[in-house]
């Protein structure tokens, strides 16, 4: 069905004169009849009552495709207005994936205030998600944007820009005695049962364990592994072990753990912004765009 024909129509209802509306539309009166009658055709039921000694009127038929009509159009003015507003931006969908230190480190709450305060139309899906498996979902469509640990190699199609860098800390119990030394050394924690979060990862944090562990002339074996830091915290706090953690995780940590640097280790972890190379869809693209200024106008490292 033509939305032209539909137009006229209404047009039509409101005037309920054949001449009157070909003066309102701008075409000929032979024009619209005609229109008029591919639209009945096309329905296979008459609109309208036409009599040359009668004013035109609506059938019933007419009456009910009437209310119809309207609606149609309304719906596809409203669709098209959406889809010049998707065009540019304005509104969409955006899917993203964030590891735990992307909230600690405030960078995700950060990026999204600063993107809703100037797109406030675009729907956003987030949920936390492991950094292998937000790369498994940007390689394959179902995630569109990803805040996570950077790696040495992306999925092919995949591209990453780190935005924050932290210092790494060890997590300890407040009531372990090394929690009252001013100073720890790498050597120091030679005995210690290390938990080590996001275990399911091929890079990251074990690495970090490992180096730490030649620091101090030990081979730091992990002995628990859990899925996060928050269960890692948890575990630490009850006197479990002690973990490796990015500074920022002390705003996320139970009162009774607390934070050391090691002396003589420097260990660092990367936050990373990552999403598809080719990305088309305009409302990513400007979260992507929006999140890389907000980055840019903040320390790269993280908080102390």
């Amino acid at each position: 069905m033509d939305s032209r024909h539909l137009r006229v129509f209404v047009t039509l209802s409101q005037d309920l004169h054949f001449g009157r509306t070909a003066d309102r539309l701008n075409i000929a009166q032979s024009v619209l009849s005609e229109q008029i009658k591919k639209l009945e055709a096309h329905l296979g039921v008459r609109l309208l009552n036409r009599n040359k000694r009668t004013a035109v009127t609506l059938t019933d038929a007419g009456k009910i495709f009437l209310t119809e009509a309207k609606l149609a159009l309304r719906q596809l003015e409203h669709a098209e207005a959406v889809g010049r507003l998707a065009a540019k931006g304005d509104v969409g969908n955006i899917s993203l994936g964030y590891v735990g230190s992307a909230v600690s480190s405030g960078v995700l709450p950060a990026a999204l205030k600063a993107f809703r305060s100037k797109n406030p139309q675009v729907e956003m899906h987030i949920a936390a998600m492991e950094t292998p498996r937000q790369l498994e979902h940007l390689r394959d469509g179902r995630l569109d944007v990803g805040l996570l640990r950077s790696r040495s190699r992306y999925p092919e199609g995949v591209v990453a820009k780190v935005v924050m860098r932290e210092q790494l800390v060890v997590a300890i119990a407040t009531n372990h005695s090394l929690a009252k030394a001013s100073i720890i050394r790498a050597h120091d924690l030679a005995d210690e049962a290390f938990i080590v979060p996001q275990f399911s990862e091929s890079e990251g944090l074990a690495e970090n364990l490992s180096t730490l562990g030649r620091c101090g002339g030990f081979d730091a074996v992990p002995r628990h592994r859990v899925a996060d830091f928050i269960t890692a915290l948890c575990m630490t706090a009850a006197g479990y072990g002690v973990v490796l953690v990015p500074q920022s995780m002390r705003s996320l940590a139970p009162d009774d753990v607390a934070f050391r640097s090691v002396e003589g280790y420097d260990g660092q972890v990367e936050l990373a912004l990552a999403h598809r190379k080719r990305e088309s869809a305009p409302s990513v693209r400007r979260f992507i765009e929006s999140t890389l200024s907000q980055v840019g106008e903040r320390k790269l490292t993280g908080r102390e």
